[in-house]
C-alpha cells in the first residue's frame, strides 16, 4: 500500500513539475490586463489582453487585428491571423509602438479565440475627437464632405468641427465632392496623422435612409451569408430575391441570408410611417466551397478574385518560379478549359525555402496585392494567396508546358480596353488577355525588340496587327486607334541586356506573367536567350542650309548643364555637327542652370550654354551664340534645383537678332508691326497655364533681310495620366488639360503676330509632350499654323519611345505662308538606343529646312530661287552652298 501511494505521489509530482509549473510561469508573464492598462506599458514589456475584434487588415505580410474592450482599443500584429470581426480573443506578446501606433507584437499561436461576441457599440465622434483617446477603436462620423485626395489614397474629409483623414481599404469607395451621411471604421495612426479606416464599402453610407450589404455584391462561397443593414433608426428592411421591386409587404429581413445559388437581392428600408427608401440592389454569385478549389477557381474570370478575403484550403500546384525568400509562383496540375481563368498564382510565405518543381498544397488567405509601383499610380492588383501552411507533396514534379503566345493564345493587337472594364474579354482586350495569364508560364517565340532597355524593362512583341505601322527601325508606331497591346515588357534586371529597336531573338523567352509599375511584366525563367543585332543605325539629316534656305532644329538635350559629363557633352555637340548639319537656329529644351541639379538658388545658365557652344566648335561646327531668359528659382518644374528652360543657339554668320530690350522671367513679350517688343521675350509667363512648367520663349531672328519669329516650347509632361494598363478605363488624360491651356496661349500669341506683322513668318517648335493627333496639338495649330510633323513619312514619324511605343512628342509648326517652302525630317539618333549604346538624349531632334523668299530679292537671288525650285521639282532635292 505504501509503495503504491509513493508511486502515486511521484506521478502527481511529475505532473505538477511538468505542467502546472510552466503554466504558472506563463500566467505570471501574461497576466491579462485591460487594454487601457496595456497601452500604458513600457516598450518591450510582455503583455496580454482580451478584446473583441473590430477590424483585420493585411499590412506588409502580417495582419493588423484591431481589438477593443470597455476601456480602449489596440492593434495586435501577427502573421497568419484568421480572426473574424465580432470574435473575442486573448492576445499576448510584446508591447510595441510602431511609428506612433501602439501594438501588441504577437504570433498566431499567442492569439486565441475565446468566443463569438457582439461587436462593440460604435462610438460617435467628430473631427476634433481624433487622437490617442480613440486610437484603434471603432468609431463613426458624419455627415462629412470629401474635399480632396492625395497621391497615397488619403482622403481629406470635412465636418462641422474641422477636417480629418480617411483611408478606405476598398479602392474608389469615396468620391471627392460628395457628402456622406455616415462613415465608420477604426482609428489608426501613420505619418503623423490619425486616420479613419473604413473596413469595407458597407462602412461608407452616402445616405442613412438606405440599405447596405456585407459583402456588397460579388462572389460568396456557397453556404455563407449576406448581412443587410440600415443606419436609419427604427427602420425595418424588406427584400426580394426574384427580381421584383420590394415594398413594405415584401419579406422582412430578420437575419443573415444564406447563399446557395446565384441571386440578386433587392432591398428597401421602411420607416415606421411606411416611407420607403430607394431600392438597393446586390448581385451575388455562389462560389465553390473553400476546401474544393483549384487555382483557376480562385483567379476567376476577372481582375479581382471572387474569393478575395477568404481563407482557402488544400490548394495544390507546382512551384514554377521562386521570387526571393518570401514569394513564389505556382501553377495548377488540373487546368480547366476556360482561357479566361488563369492557372497560375502568386503565393506569399515567409522564408519558405521552396524550389522550382516542388508539388505543394497550401492553406491561406486570398487577397488582391499591390505589387511594386508608384504610390500615386492607379494600378491593377495581383491575386495572391498569403499562405499560413505549405505542405510539400513531392520535390521534383514536371512543370506545366508554357502557353505559347501567338500559337496557343492569340494576342489582341489593337485594343487594350474598350468597354470600361464592364466585361472580361481576353480574346479582344489586351488588358484582359494578360490578366487571364496572370502567374502562368508563357513562351514568347522569337520576339522582336521594340525599344531599348529602360528601368530593366525590355519591350518586345511577337505578333502585330495587319495594319500595324512600323518605324524604319522596325519599332511599333502608335496611332490614334492603336496603342499596341501586343508589346510586352520583359524584366531583365540583373541580366545586363543591351538592346536597340529592331534587335531580335532566334529563340524563345519563357517566363511568368506578373505585374508592377502599371504594366504586366514577363519574369524570365530558365536560361535567357542571346539577342541578335537587327542592324539599326543612327540617321543623318538630309536637309541642309544654303543661301536661301534656313535650317531650324528642335532638340531636347535632357537636363544639360555645365556640370554634364564630357561624354554626353561631346555626343550632343557631335550630333549637332555631324547628324544635323549645324542648323542655323536650334531650339534647345531642358537646358539647366550652371550647376545643374544642385539646389542653391542659381538660375543663370550662361556657363551651360557656353560649354555646349565650345564643344560644337571643337567638333568642327560654327561659333554659335545663345539667348535665353532665366526662370525664377524652382518655378518651371523639372529636376529639382535644375531650373530647366528653353533657349536658342544661333549661328551669327547666318542669322542675326535685332537689338531690342531683353525680357525677364515675369514680363510678357508683346508684338507690333515692327516685331517683338522684347527679344527674346517670354509669352504670358504669369499665366496659370504655365504653373510649375516651362514658359514659351519667343525670339526674333533675321535671315536674308527677312524677320522670322521662332517660339520654343516645353509643354507640361504626361505625368498624371492614367496608365494604359492601369485599373482606370476609359483612360483619363489628366495632364492634357494643362497642355490645352498652354496651347491656347501660344496659339493666341501667334495669331497676334500674324495680325500685327505684315507677311509674318513664324516657327513654333519644341517638346510638346503630346502626339500629332492629340487635342493640344490641334489647338496649337488652329487656323494659323501647320504642323509639319504630319508631312513626315510614317516610318520616320517618331522622336521618343515609351515602353516600346514609338511616338511623336517633338514638333515643328510653321505659319501657313511658310508651309509650301518648308521641309522637315526627324533625325532618329537617340530614341532607338540606350544610354549604354551611346545615345545623347532620350529624344530625337527634329530638323526643318525653310526657303525664305525675300520681298526685294536681287536678280541673282531671284535666279537662284527659280533654278532651285525647277531642279527640286524635276530632279529631286539638291543642295547649293
Amino acid at each position: 500500500m505504501f509503495r503504491k501511494s509513493f508511486f502515486y505521489s511521484l506521478f502527481i509530482l511529475f505532473l505538477v513539475c511538468t505542467f502546472i509549473n510552466p503554466v504558472s510561469k506563463m500566467s505570471a508573464a501574461e497576466e491579462v490586463q485591460s487594454i487601457a492598462d496595456v497601452r500604458k506599458s513600457e516598450g518591450g514589456a510582455q503583455v496580454a489582453a482580451k478584446g473583441v475584434a473590430t477590424a483585420s487588415f493585411d499590412v506588409g505580410g502580417e495582419t493588423n487585428l484591431y481589438i477593443q474592450d470597455d476601456t480602449a482599443g489596440i492593434v495586435v500584429r501577427a502573421e497568419g491571423l484568421n480572426i473574424d470581426v465580432g470574435e473575442r480573443v486573448q492576445a499576448s506578446g510584446e508591447f510595441y509602438v510602431h511609428y506612433g501606433l501602439e501594438q501588441i507584437k504577437s504570433e498566431s499561436t499567442q492569439v486565441k479565440i475565446l468566443e463569438k461576441a457582439e461587436e462593440p457599440e460604435v462610438k460617435k465622434i467628430t473631427s476634433s475627437d481624433f487622437g490617442e483617446e480613440v486610437e484603434a477603436e471603432l468609431v463613426q462620423v458624419g455627415p462629412v464632405e470629401i474635399t480632396q485626395v492625395d497621391q497615397y489614397g488619403n482622403y481629406t474629409a470635412e465636418d462641422k468641427e474641422g477636417t480629418f483623414i480617411i483611408q478606405p481599404q476598398v479602392e474608389k469607395s469615396l468620391e471627392v465632392g460628395k457628402t456622406y451621411e455616415q462613415i465608420q471604421g477604426v482609428v489608426s495612426y501613420s505619418y503623423g496623422d490619425y486616420k479613419l479606416l473604413p473596413r469595407s464599402s458597407s462602412d461608407i453610407v452616402e445616405k442613412i435612409f438606405s440599405v447596405t450589404a456585407t459583402p456588397d455584391s460579388g462572389g460568396v462561397v456557397t453556404g455563407e451569408e449576406v448581412v443587410l443593414n440600415t443606419a436609419e433608426p427604427g427602420a425595418s428592411i424588406h427584400y426580394t430575391v426574384d427580381g421584383s421591386t420590394p415594398n413594405a409587404d415584401s419579406q422582412k429581413y430578420t437575419g443573415p441570408i444564406e447563399i446557395q445559388e446565384d441571386v440578386k437581392i433587392k432591398a428597401v428600408a421602411v420607416r415606421e410611417n411606411g416611407e420607403l427608401s430607394e431600392v438597393s440592389t446586390f448581385a451575388f454569385t455562389a462560389l465553390e466551397p473553400l476546401d474544393e478549389l483549384e487555382i483557376h477557381d480562385i483567379q476567376g474570370a476577372g481582375h479581382i478574385s471572387p474569393y478575395a478575403g477568404s481563407v482557402v484550403e488544400g490548394v495544390e500546384g507546382v512551384v514554377t518560379n521562386v521570387d526571393g525568400k518570401n514569394t513564389f509562383y505556382m501553377q495548377s496540375l488540373n487546368p480547366d478549359d476556360d482561357i479566361a481563368t488563369s492557372e497560375g498564382i502568386l503565393v506569399y510565405n515567409k522564408s519558405h525555402s521552396l524550389k522550382v518543381g516542388n508539388h505543394v498544397e497550401i492553406r491561406g488567405k486570398v487577397k488582391e496585392w499591390r505589387e511594386d509601383g508608384f504610390n500615386d499610380a492607379d494600378d491593377l492588383l495581383t491575386t495572391e494567396i498569403s499562405a499560413y501552411d505549405v505542405n510539400v507533396l513531392s520535390s521534383s514534379h514536371d512543370l506545366p508546358a508554357p502557353v505559347v503566345i501567338g500559337e496557343d493564345r492569340e494576342q489582341p493587337t489593337e485594343v487594350i480596353e474598350n468597354d470600361g472594364m464592364d466585361s472580361f474579354d481576353p480574346q479582344k482586350d489586351g488588358l484582359d488577355f494578360y490578366e487571364s495569364l496572370e502567374g502562368m508560364l508563357v513562351e514568347l517565340p522569337e520576339p522582336k525588340v521594340s525599344g531599348p532597355v529602360k528601368y530593366d524593362e525590355l519591350p518586345v512583341f511577337v505578333e502585330a496587327s495587319e495594319d500595324q505601322l512600323f518605324t524604319r527601325a522596325e519599332g511599333l508606331l502608335i496611332s490614334e486607334e492603336d496603342l499596341n497591346p501586343e508589346r510586352m515588357l520583359v524584366d531583365v534586371e540583373g541580366l545586363e541586356i543591351q538592346a536597340k529597336t529592331g534587335d531580335y531573338f532566334e529563340e524563345s523567352i519563357t517566363g511568368i506573367v506578373s505585374y508592377d509599375y502599371s504594366n504586366f511584366k514577363i519574369r524570365p525563367t530558365g536560361d535567357f536567350p542571346s539577342i541578335k543585332d537587327g542592324g539599326t543605325e543612327r540617321q543623318e539629316a538630309k536637309l541642309k542650309n544654303n543661301k536661301i534656305k534656313l535650317t531650324v532644329a528642335s532638340y531636347n538635350v535632357e537636363n544639360f548643364s555645365a556640370e554634364t559629363k564630357p561624354e554626353k557633352v561631346n555626343k550632343i555637340a557631335s550630333s549637332i555637327v555631324d547628324r544635323l548639319n549645324t542648323p542655323d537656329i536650334i531650339g534647345l529644351i531642358e537646358m539647366q542652370d550652371n550647376n545643374g541639379p544642385e539646389d542653391d538658388g542659381t538660375v543663370d545658365a550662361s556657363e551651360s550654354y557656353q560649354k555646349l557652344i565650345d564643344a560644337i566648335k571643337e567638333a568642327g561646327g560654327p561659333s554659335y551664340e545663345f539667348t535665353d531668359i532665366a526662370p525664377e528659382d524652382k518655378k518651371d518644374g523639372g529636376q529639382p534645383g535644375g531650373n530647366i528652360r528653353v533657349g536658342f543657339l544661333y549661328n551669327p554668320d547666318r542669322v542675326s537678332m535685332p537689338e531690342k530690350p531683353d525680357g525677364d522671367a515675369t514680363t510678357a513679350v508683346d508684338v507690333n508691326e515692327d516685331g517683338l517688343t522684347l527679344n527674346p521675350g517670354r509669352i504670358d509667363p504669369t499665366n496659370g497655364a504655365f504653373y510649375d512648367s516651362r514658359k514659351p520663349l519667343a525670339a526674333e531672328f533675321v535671315f536674308n533681310g527677312e524677320k522670322i519669329i521662332v517660339v520654343a516650347n516645353h509643354f507640361n509632361s504626361k505625368g498624371g495620366d492614367d496608365a494604359l494598363f492601369g485599373s482606370s478605363h476609359p483612360v483619363e488624360l489628366n495632364s492634357e488639360k494643362q497642355r490645352l491651356q498652354q496651347a491656347i496661349v501660344v496659339n493666341k500669341f501667334v495669331n497676334k503676330v500674324d495680325e500685327k506683322m505684315k507677311d509674318a513668318k513664324v516657327v513654333v517648335l519644341g517638346d510638346l509632350n503630346d502626339f500629332e493627333f492629340s487635342s493640344p496639338i490641334d489647338t496649337l495649330e488652329g487656323n494659323v499654323l501647320k504642323n509639319m510633323m504630319e508631312e513626315v513619312p510614317h516610318e520616320e514619324r517618331y522622336t521618343y519611345i515609351y515602353q516600346g511605343n514609338s511616338q511623336v512628342l517633338d514638333h515643328i509648326l510653321v505659319s501657313h505662308n511658310l508651309k509650301k517652302d518648308t521641309k522637315i525630317e526627324t533625325v532618329n539618333i537617340n530614341s532607338d538606343f540606350s544610354k549604354e549604346a551611346g545615345r545623347a538624349s532620350d529624344h530625337d531632334p527634329v530638323l526643318a529646312q525653310i526657303k525664305i523668299k525675300k520681298n526685294k530679292a536681287k536678280d541673282d537671288e531671284k535666279w537662284f530661287s527659280w533654278f532651285d525650285d525647277f531642279w527640286n521639282q524635276y530632279f529631286g532635292e539638291v543642295e547649293f552652298e
